[in-house]
């Protein structure tokens, strides 16, 4: 393992602090939908942990296997596209709690 250099420690330590701020909103969302049991809340709180926490946890530790050679640097575009499928998933559930009717 090589030592890194403070650019790189930026690319893995901000997605992992987005990554738990995300995880703090999506349990506030969660403790309004078992507060009011609202299925709204539900989706709204899958969504944001999904866009947020998921997300940025698959970039943070995407990078630091693949900069450890654990990961081929060939993963890195499968690794991309499920934390992009990911983020599109977070908001469709976003969106469908914005629009779902009782």
């Amino acid at each position: 393992m090589t030592e890194l250099v403070p650019v790189e420690i930026a690319t893995i330590s901000i997605p992992l602090a987005s990554a738990a701020l995300g995880l703090i909103i999506g349990y506030q969302a969660y403790r309004g939908f078992r507060r009011h049991d609202n299925p709204s809340m539900r989706y709204l709180s899958l969504g944001l942990i999904l866009l947020t926490a998921v997300s940025y946890s698959l970039a943070a530790f995407g990078t630091l296997l693949i900069r450890w050679r654990l990961l081929p640097f060939s993963a890195e575009t499968p690794l991309l596209l499920v934390a992009r499928i990911t983020q599109f998933a977070g908001l469709a559930l976003i969106t469908y709690s914005l629009y779902r009717r009782p």
